[in-house]
C-alpha cells in the first residue's frame, strides 16, 4: 500500500470515529494530526534535499466520568509506527492511571530538550520513550509522583527496528530485548522570588531477556539500572535546564549493547553518565504571521570509559517558530562521535570520533 493510500485510509477511519462518537456520546473527542516537510544539509555527504517527513493522526478522548484515551500513529517515508496508544481513568483532580503504550516517566517530561533533534538521552532510550505497561500519576500541592511498570517495549519484539522510541535491540552480537521495567519519578515545583523551579529525580530498573539465535546460542537474562536528577529554572522569558544521569546495562563480556529506532540499529556504551545543559529564551514578535520565537542551545554529553569506548557530544543551536498552525524548527546540529551526526553509535569508538555537523529545517502544519 502506498503512503497516500495509508493516509487516506487513516483519514477515513478518523471520520468514521467522529461520526460514531457524535451519535453515541456527548463527551470530548479531539481529532487532529500533523504534516511535516524537512530540509537537511550535512557536512559529511552531498545529499541535501527537501522532502516529506511525516504525516500523523492524533485521537484524544475525555469523558465526563473520568475515562480518557489518547493515540497517535505516524507515517514516515519508509515506515509507519505507533507513537502512543493508551486509555486511562482520572480518579480525582490529582490522581490518574494510564494503561497501554504510554510515556516512560524518566528525567525531564515531556522532553529533555527544546529542539526538533532532542538530546543525546533520546538516542539512548531515556527521553520521549514509550513502552507497553501501566502508569500511575499523582499531582498535588506542587508535587508530582509517577510510578510505572512496563511489560515490554511498544511492540514486544526487539528484532523490529522500525519504531519511534529507541529500545534495546535484538541483534546477532547483542541478543537481548526488553522484558519488565519499573520506573519511579518525583518532582517538586516551587517559586523563589521571580524564578520558578522544577526539581526532580528518577529511577529505573529493567530486565532484559536473552534471545538465542544462530550466532549466539548461550546467554543469560540481565538487569539494568538508571537514575537521574533534573532541575529547571524559569525567569521571565528565560529557561535553564540541567540534568545528570547514569545508566548501566549489566551485559556479559561486553561494554556495548544494541539499540534501534527508525529502521536502524547501532551500539551504545553499556554503561555511561549523561549530562544535559539547555538554555532557551522566548520572544513575542509581530512579523506578519510569525508571533513567537523560542531560541535555544541544547548541549548533551555521554561520558563512557573503557576499551573501544569514547565520549559522545551533541550541541543543537536553533529556534522554534510559531506562525498560526505552522510550527517550524531551524537547527544547527554539531556532534562528536554521535549517532545521526555521522557517528557509528553513542559512547563507542569504531575509529572515527571526529566532529560533524548538519543543518535541519523542519516545517510542520498541526491541525
Amino acid at each position: 500500500m502506498y503512503l497516500w493510500q495509508k493516509a487516506a485510509l487513516a483519514s477515513s477511519l478518523l471520520l468514521f470515529s467522529v461520526s460514531a462518537s457524535a451519535a453515541k456520546v456527548t463527551d470530548e473527542l479531539d481529532i487532529g494530526g500533523a504534516v511535516r516537510i524537512n530540509y537537511g544539509w550535512k557536512d559529511y555527504d552531498n545529499n541535501a534535499k527537501l522532502e516529506f517527513e511525516l504525516f500523523r493522526a492524533d485521537v484524544n478522548y475525555q469523558s465526563k466520568d473520568g475515562i480518557f484515551a489518547s493515540a497517535q500513529y505516524r507515517w514516515y517515508q519508509d515506515m509507519d509506527v505507533i507513537h502512543h496508544a493508551y486509555m486511562g481513568y482520572q480518579f480525582d483532580e490529582a490522581q490518574s492511571v494510564q494503561v497501554g503504550v504510554t510515556q516512560v516517566p524518566f528525567g525531564f517530561l515531556p522532553y529533555a530538550a527544546h529542539s526538533f533533534w532532542f538530546s543525546a538521552a533520546y538516542y539512548l532510550g531515556f527521553e520521549d520513550d514509550y513502552d507497553a505497561g501501566i502508569h500511575y500519576k499523582n499531582e498535588q500541592n506542587g508535587w508530582r509522583y509517577d510510578l510505572a511498570y512496563f511489560a515490554n517495549d511498544e511492540y514486544g519484539n526487539g528484532s523490529r527496528y522500525d519504531r519511534y522510541s529507541f529500545d534495546v535491540a535484538t541483534t546477532d552480537q547483542s541478543s537481548y530485548e526488553e522484558s519488565g521495567q519499573f520506573n519511579a519519578r518525583v518532582e517538586r515545583e516551587f517559586t523563589t522570588g521571580d524564578v520558578s523551579h522544577k526539581l526532580g529525580a528518577s529511577f529505573q530498573f529493567s530486565q532484559l531477556d536473552f534471545v538465542a539465535n544462530a550466532t549466539n546460542t548461550a546467554g543469560e537474562d540481565v538487569d539494568s539500572i538508571a537514575a537521574a536528577a533534573h532541575w529547571q529554572a524559569d525567569w521571565k522569558k528565560w529557561q535553564l535546564q540541567l540534568q545528570y544521569m547514569h545508566y548501566d546495562y549489566d551485559v556479559e563480556d561486553s561494554n556495548r549493547i544494541a539499540i534501534s529506532a527508525f529502521q536502524y540499529q547501532s551500539d551504545i556504551a553499556a554503561e555511561a553518565d549523561v549530562a544535559i545543559v539547555n538554555i532557551a529564551k522566548s520572544f513575542d514578535v509581530d512579523w506578519g504571521p510569525i508571533t513567537q520565537l523560542n531560541c535555544y542551545n541544547d548541549y548533551s554529553q555521554v561520558m563512557s570509559s573503557g576499551q573501544g569506548l569514547d565520549d559522545s557530544i551533541q550541541n543543537v543551536t536553533g529556534c522554534a517558530i510559531s506562525a498560526g498552525k505552522l510550527y517550524s524548527y531551524v537547527d544547527w546540529i554539531a556532534g562528536k562521535n554521535m549517532y545521526f551526526v555521522n557517528g557509528s553509535g553513542i559512547g563507542i569508538d569504531n575509529g572515527d570520533t571526529s566532529w560533524h555537523s548538519r543543518l535541519n529545517i523542519n516545517v510542520g502544519f498541526y491541525f
